[in-house]
């Protein structure tokens, strides 16, 4: 009997083992299942970039305050384009907007219950809009009215900045009696952006325009949104191609690089459809209307290895645009190659490097020149920006081999494209001699014409 009992109790301790560990092991899923989001929006390449919402209480009111609402994109290379951004949050109360300066919501709501002055906003979830440019002055704000429009930290920080301020009722009045806005919800324009919790912070400081004296905030608390492009798409939304001097193969986009889900709306480039009246004017839902092409993406960019000089060797940039419904102000175009920390000349993009960890000089940025090609225009002969980069050779690592003359990443706007696979890049004959000048070079405007078939 002793030994059957110690048998039991071993088999019941086992048991028990076993479920502690399967708890462990469970607990530890939930964990990670709870990771995903905040491990999805971290983006190597700008590892500290996000868009900051800060509100600054500048005043007190009978039933609440006055606050001043700053947006700052710290996304070295992620703007918001048109038509811009739309910020939402939760009141923790019963507040109401009773004005806004700089920036309106997008419905008033029930506001039947007052009588006499009635608010701007009555709604729990309000949902706030930049207002345009040209508004009355009377409306505008510091860094307002700019449609929603920022621009990349990186690209320019000054127009990086939105702000709008709004006076709240029906709230706390200090302190220790104001509650926080909750579930802060971000769209940029579309979907993508992740927002923390509310926090307190210590209060932001302001100088006076003479600089000899600074006041400071009654009280400040900050958002901070992150962006994911595995929230904004489930597919890539620009693919990238390859060509080489040294090979005449053509390395398209892969097929249905960016899903083929709008093969069947697509307009083929030389139909009549595509030169119709109205075909570039957007839909208010953004529906994309793209060119017929084996990829189906709305933004391709083509590398071209141009030319090879004795302590030099040169590239060609360009970027198609395969919507007819959409322009993009203000673009960006971010490559990592181990070469970028040679760059010579870029020649009619402007040009910044990325440096996220310092000693490491891999990656860069290419922008339009203001007022010159900043533009990428719709769909069409006009949907396309170019440019070429000269760099230097580092005698150490150079090579033509193995498809290391093309890049490692690519971003448009802010969205990592969908390369071509290893085994298809242009690959360099065995018998190949490459001159100091160059063997020849491929006329780039008809492989353009080529790769849109």
């Amino acid at each position: 009997m002793g030994f059957d009992q110690s048998i039991t109790t071993h088999y019941s301790s086992q048991k028990c083992c076993s479920f502690l560990q399967m708890k462990s092991i469970c607990g530890l899923i939930v964990l990670f299942l709870l990771m995903l989001p905040n491990a999805a929006a971290y983006d190597p390449l700008d590892p500290t970039g996000n868009i900051t919402i800060k509100w600054d209480i500048v005043s007190w009111t009978a039933d609440g305050y006055v606050a001043a609402v700053t947006m700052s994109n710290f996304q070295m290379y992620r703007s918001i384009m048109s038509p811009g951004w739309t910020l939402g949050w939760q009141w923790a109360k019963k507040e109401v907007i009773w004005s806004m300066v700089g920036a309106q919501t997008t419905e008033q709501g029930d506001c039947s219950k007052f009588k006499g002055n009635v608010p701007h906003c009555c709604m729990r979830k309000p949902v706030v809009l930049d207002l345009l440019p040209g508004v009355p002055y009377n409306q505008q704000f510091s860094n307002c009215c700019k449609a929603g429009v920022m621009s990349a930290w990186g690209q320019d920080p000054i127009s990086s900045v939105s702000a709008f301020q709004v006076s709240v009722g029906v709230a706390g009045t200090s302190n220790k009696t104001v509650k926080l806005p909750t579930n802060f919800t971000l769209l940029g324009p579309g979907p993508g952006y992740t927002c923390g919790p509310a926090e307190v912070v210590p209060s932001t400081v302001y100088f006076t325009p003479d600089h000899r004296r600074k006041t400071q905030a009654l009280m400040t608390w900050n958002v901070t949104c992150t962006y994911s492009q595995f929230l904004a798409s489930r597919n890539p939304s620009c693919c990238v191609s390859f060509s080489s001097f040294y090979n005449q193969t053509i390395t398209p986009c892969p097929k249905c690089a960016c899903g083929c889900q709008n093969k069947n709306n697509c307009v083929m480039s030389d139909s009549k459809q595509a030169h119709r009246k109205g075909i570039n004017t957007p839909k208010k839902d953004n529906t994309p209307l793209l060119q017929c092409t084996h990829h189906m993406c709305p933004i391709r960019v083509h590398w071209h290895v141009k030319l090879n000089y004795k302590d030099y060797w040169r590239v060609k940039l360009a970027v198609t645009n395969f919507n007819y419904r959409m322009n993009y102000t203000q673009w960006t175009l971010v490559a990592q190659h181990p070469n970028l920390n040679a760059v010579t000349q870029v020649f009619s993009f402007d040009y910044k490097p990325l440096m996220p960890y310092e000693s490491i000089n891999d990656t860069g940025m290419f922008y339009g020149m203001k007022y010159y090609n900043d533009l990428l225009m719709e769909a069409g002969p006009q949907g396309n920006v170019q440019s070429e980069v000269l760099l230097k050779k580092n005698k150490d690592t150079f090579t033509f081999k193995q498809g290391w003359a093309f890049p490692r990443k690519v971003y448009f706007n802010g969205d990592e494209c969908l390369l071509p696979p290893p085994d298809a890049y242009p690959i360099l004959p065995n018998s190949a001699h490459v001159n100091p000048i160059a063997i020849s070079t491929m006329v780039f405007s008809v492989l353009l014409s080529m790769l849109a078939i």
